[in-house]
């Protein structure tokens, strides 16, 4: 930083280099929840703003050897550059770059406590803008929360819908749904399986299947009566209620 003051003339009070605005404008941009500005994107906005104006501009070498371009820029030019902020980020430079510049001196006591009253008020409303960003963040990270929690919830009971739909849940299960957790293939047993449900009064019920286009689901009473298979064991997720 102190190269860049040795940059600057005996008027440094009434200029800032571009470095200088923008920690500035930084500084405010991250107190309101906004993403910091990079120092050669800033200067490029600088100039498209500023164009036509006289100012300085400098070449520095940074630390690592790099090479950047620095600006000079009086009070007022900083007020337009600024006025390119959001509104709380702007209102918050500009009370700052404007008591950098200083108020003229009150002509009368009464003038003072005026001014002075100016000056409170200004920092109330400001702190309050800052407040009120900072509470809108968070409301709306709580809303994006809850909205994701919605989704995960409404993919669970979705998911548990298939897995009835397939025969995959601890009501029925196919019997190549029974082979893929267990590794065992019952399939030469069905008959076991339909005797159960013809002597207890119950049904399998069909379902879609890839390959044979559709296959039975047997109930759970008959495969724990049968081989001694708990489908709720089995198949734990599909116990949960849905929330």
């Amino acid at each position: 930083m102190s190269n860049l003051m040795n940059l600057r003339g005996a008027d440094a009070a009434d200029t800032m280099t571009s470095k200088e605005l923008l920690d500035l404008i930084n500084e405010e941009r991250k107190l309101f929840g906004e993403s910091e500005v990079r120092h050669n994107q800033f200067v490029e906005r600088c100039n498209d703003e500023l164009e036509g104006e006289h100012y300085k501009n400098f070449v520095v070498t940074n630390p690592n050897g790099t090479t950047s371009e620095v600006l000079e820029l009086n009070l007022d030019q900083c007020m337009l550059v600024s006025m390119r902020e959001s509104k709380g980020v702007r209102r918050s430079v500009q009370a700052k770059l404007k008591a950098k510049q200083g108020p003229a001196l009150p002509g009368t006591y009464a003038e003072a406590l005026r001014v002075l009253a100016d000056q409170v008020e200004e920092a109330h409303r400001i702190e309050a803008e800052r407040d009120e960003a900072i509470r809108t963040k968070a409301l709306i990270g709580s809303k994006r929360e809850a909205s994701a929690m919605a989704k995960a919830s409404a993919a669970t009971r979705e998911a548990t819908r298939l897995k009835d739909a397939l025969g995959f849940n601890a009501h029925h299960a196919t019997i190549k749904a029974v082979k893929s957790a267990t590794g065992i293939d019952y399939g030469r047993n069905w008959r076991k399986l339909k005797a159960w449900c013809t002597a207890n009064g119950k049904s399998s019920i069909a379902v879609p299947d890839q390959t044979y286009g559709e296959v039975q689901a047997w109930p759970a009473g008959a495969w724990l009566a049968t081989f001694a298979i708990n489908l709720g064991e089995l198949f734990p997720e599909a116990t949960m209620q849905p929330a």
